[in-house]
């Protein structure tokens, strides 16, 4: 199964402790090999074969906001 790289654009996130839980809450998803924030770009850079469903699920429900 071939890796995928996603870029989720993320608002909300002001601070390191921000970055860390968004990168904690995509980490948990199955199929999430590597998740890395951009703190200055307010961008998500997620490698693996999860859904992008999942994964905006997971920024929401950490209480952030996919645009």
């Amino acid at each position: 199964m071939s890796q995928e790289e996603t870029i989720l654009k993320i608002e909300g996130m002001s601070c390191g402790h921000c970055k860390m839980s968004v990168e904690k809450a995509l980490q948990a998803i199955p199929g999430v090999v590597s998740a890395s924030v951009d703190l200055a770009k307010k961008e998500a850079l997620v490698t693996g074969t999860a859904n992008r469903g999942a994964l905006v699920k997971a920024v929401e429900e950490a209480g952030f906001d996919v645009v």
